[in-house]
């Protein structure tokens, strides 16, 4: 008997020992994808073309619309910044019945505005599931609307021909073993347990990456509180994608991002730096895919006394200013609890889609400017062939005197015309650039594209003052 009890003493002992192994262990092996530089481009390569995709931030908190008790810029951050007792929140899903969503609907705005992938909030930083999910109510199973918005968005794009690809939170407020629990999640008992945590995430992410087709990009967020670490991260990049081996990860997987600049400074994870809020002021390098995520207005979830609206110019702009150093451009839309984008939000993606169904081919698969600086707008370029190269001036200031001057060209260009029609210019080549006469007035107020077809790969010539 005493033999039995010691064994079982030793059991019991391995087996709590067990428990309180990490399952992440602190050798963690680096991303074991993509060994061949062209199997990554492979993977790459649609999104390297796309350039422009549609953000959506959608979830209970819309329905407070930025408003509780006497102030009225609360947005997708309402739990946190409101400190609100989680039992209290929970109370808006109740509330949360989108009736007039129509994935159709939402996926024609984004293609009519020239957009080639939607990237939706699977789950946000509060935690609540924007689809069924077998691994928690805190879902859209508890609310009126029990239909699955993401399952019919994913069908929509399919059909569409729109790349589908969710965001979804690392950090969750709501889950009582998040590592870094806030004191106002009265629902929470007993202490964080990350290694359960983040079971509970990949049994989402399964959800997600098995049961809605081929996702186009798995875009992490709430990487950079204390919790998650460098070796989590890895790990979940190789879970990810050995779910879909296909499907791209964004660097904020990781723990390598320097704030909102995006770029990873550290050891980094993930196929793409995420600058946030800003473009940078040059690009990266070639080798380098980035994507900057941006607002219409000054909220990503929907808050109805924001009506600071970027204008159309800007927003077409900032798509040619991404385009230009090598990036995509991300433009966010945050719809109502209704289910309903906001009607100037759909106003400046209609009048983008303008622009692009003109110029599109100006964005659309381009590569960086070969230029340093271009003080009339901004430019792109496409090679064609070998021995051909197609160089897009996107101009924004017009010249009064019917010159534009392009310093440092020293191809040859064989023609230049307006993208709009196709009209010829004339081009005339000077000692260290060439001068193109234009219109006496601006075809394209927002930007006119002018075309170069020049010979060979584009050589410039940086003459330093």
């Amino acid at each position: 008997m005493r033999r039995i009890i010691v064994m079982v003493a030793l059991l019991c002992a391995f087996v709590a020992g067990a428990a309180e192994t990490p399952s992440i262990p602190a050798e963690t092996k680096e991303q074991p994808f993509d060994k061949a530089q062209g199997e990554k481009d492979a993977r790459m390569k649609w999104f390297r073309e796309a350039r422009f995709g549609l953000f959506i931030h959608w979830g209970v908190y819309s329905v407070p619309a930025g408003e509780w008790k006497d102030k009225k810029d609360y947005g997708e951050w309402f739990l946190e910044q409101t400190k609100m007792p989680v039992s209290e929140y929970k109370k808006f899903a109740k509330e949360f019945n989108p009736v007039k969503f129509d994935a159709k609907e939402w996926v024609r705005i984004a293609k009519d505005a020239g957009m080639k992938y939607i990237v939706i909030t699977s789950k946000h930083h509060d935690g609540f599931g924007m689809f069924r999910s077998d691994m928690t109510d805190w879902c859209i199973k508890s609310t009126p609307f029990q239909r699955d918005p993401l399952k019919e968005l994913a069908d929509a794009c399919k059909d569409a021909g729109i790349k589908f690809c969710f965001y979804h939170s690392i950090m969750d407020w709501h889950h009582p073993d998040w590592g870094q629990l806030r004191k106002w999640n009265d629902l929470a008992k007993g202490e964080p347990n990350m290694d359960r945590y983040t079971e509970y995430m990949k049994g989402q992410l399964k959800e997600l990456l098995t049961r809605y087709g081929p996702i186009g990009i798995v875009w992490f967020d709430g990487e950079w509180e204390k919790p998650w670490t460098h070796e989590r991260g890895v790990d979940l990049y190789n879970y990810c994608r050995s779910l879909q081996p296909d499907t791209i990860v964004n660097n904020r997987v990781g723990k390598g991002r320097a704030g909102m600049s995006g770029m990873d400074k550290d050891k980094g994870v993930g196929d793409y730096g995420t600058p946030e809020q800003e473009i940078p002021p040059t690009g990266f390098g070639a080798g380098v895919d980035w994507e900057s995520c941006m607002t219409m207005n000054g909220h990503w979830g929907y808050n109805k006394y924001d009506q600071k609206w970027k204008s159309t110019e800007t927003l077409v702009r900032n798509l040619i200013d991404c385009a230009s150093k090598g990036g995509n451009y991300l433009l966010n839309v945050g719809p109502t609890s209704e289910g309903l984008i906001p009607s100037p939000s759909i106003e400046r993606l209609a009048e983008m889609g303008k622009w692009m169904k003109v110029n599109g081919e100006s964005i659309y698969g381009t590569q960086a400017s070969p230029f340093v600086k271009t003080p009339w707008g901004r430019c792109t370029r496409k090679a064609i062939n070998s021995r051909k190269t197609k160089i897009y001036l996107h101009v924004y200031n017009w010249p009064a005197d019917g010159k534009l001057v392009i310093p440092g060209l020293k191809n040859k260009v064989k023609r230049a015309s307006l993208l709009a029609d196709g009209k010829a210019l004339k081009v005339k080549a000077e000692d260290s650039s060439i001068s193109i006469t234009v219109p006496s007035e601006m075809p394209d107020k927002i930007a006119t594209v002018i075309v170069l077809d020049v010979k060979g790969e584009p050589r410039v010539v940086v003459n330093n003052p």
